[in-house]
């Protein structure tokens, strides 16, 4: 308490920009607080129906990830694309962790919102899962970890890190059924509560097609709602490469994909939520009007230092449209 009331007599004595700070921080913790990701689990009856045509299932499991505590490990066997340490004292600013007023209105009044799937609607990224389970893990996690930087053009890290494991049409089927979507906490409300207020959802992503199609299901988007990259298979089920016409296989696509959602819906207002930097590229003219950055799973300080909107929980997004 004693601490407390110093606190508060400090505060009181500050200049306006410590006191932004001083709250920013608590906003902060708060998050890191409220973002661990909740042990649930569900079942949905719906089929891969936009997967393989090949797959017999007619049932399917959807984690939403395990208790993971944002605790840094010195593991040097650490799951590919788990959850990284969120460090306050990393950032170059606060004040956009509260959005203002402008923001807000924009976020209330959008016609459209889109979101990336790796590290956002998803605790993983797609890829790294997928290589890891190839046996390639810490070798594309790096590549990742460069292309959501943006220290590279993001289809040259995207060719680099499918040649690294050449992943089977079989070995993609098998990890989809051994390792199911694991959801961050809170999307599925956050999802169903834009479309009650009139919002289409679009996922936009340089993952693939054939993983995101399920997570699709789920959260009842449909697939021509989808803007991702596709894997290529030969007559035998080998891996051949991917699919180059796709907007999303390369640096610049994922803005060329907003805008032609907007173009072709005529959507006033466009929104994409997501961690990297191909996401921030989406917030341009003609593009995205707005980008929240959110740094549940990831925290790229690149990235979220330019958003206009920092969230670390999707319930702020839920309770700010109510």
């Amino acid at each position: 308490m004693d601490t407390f009331l110093s606190s508060r007599r400090r505060i009181s004595s500050s200049s306006p920009a410590a006191i932004t700070s001083f709250f920013g921080e608590i906003n902060l913790m708060e998050g890191l607080i409220s973002s661990r990701i909740i042990p649930l689990r569900g079942y949905s009856s719906q089929g891969y129906t936009a997967l393989f045509p090949t797959h017999k299932s007619n049932r399917r499991r959807v984690f939403y990830g395990p208790i993971r505590m944002m605790t840094p490990s010195n593991s040097s066997n650490s799951k590919a694309g788990s959850v990284k340490p969120l460090i306050a004292s990393s950032f170059g600013r606060l004040d956009n962790t509260l959005p203002s007023k402008e923001v807000l209105d924009l976020w209330q009044k959008a016609d459209a919102v889109c979101f990336d799937v790796d590290s956002t609607v998803c605790v993983d990224e797609g890829i790294d899962e997928l290589a890891e389970f190839c046996g390639a893990g810490k070798a594309v996690a790096e590549w990742t970890a460069r292309a959501m930087g943006g220290s590279v053009p993001f289809e040259q890290a995207l060719a680099a890190r499918l040649d690294l494991f050449k992943p089977s049409l079989s070995t993609v089927q098998d990890f989809l059924e051994k390792r199911p979507p694991r959801l961050s906490p809170g999307i599925m409300e956050l999802v169903q509560k834009l479309k009650e207020s009139g919002k289409t959802v679009y996922l936009i992503s340089g993952g693939f097609r054939q993983m995101i199609n399920p997570v699709a299901s789920i959260l009842g988007v449909p697939t021509e709602n989808i803007f991702a990259n596709q894997l290529l298979f030969d007559n035998s089920g080998e891996f051949v490469g991917f699919d180059a016409n796709e907007p999303t296989s390369r640096s610049g696509g994922k803005p060329a994909a907003v805008e032609l959602i907007r173009k072709a819906h005529g959507y006033k207002t466009v929104v994409m939520i997501g961690d990297g930097a191909t996401d921030l590229e989406a917030r341009k003219p003609g593009c995205a009007d707005l980008f929240i950055c959110y740094g549940g799973v990831q925290l790229r300080e690149a990235v979220s230092t330019k958003a206009d909107w920092l969230v670390f929980n999707f319930k702020d997004l839920i309770n700010s449209l109510e």
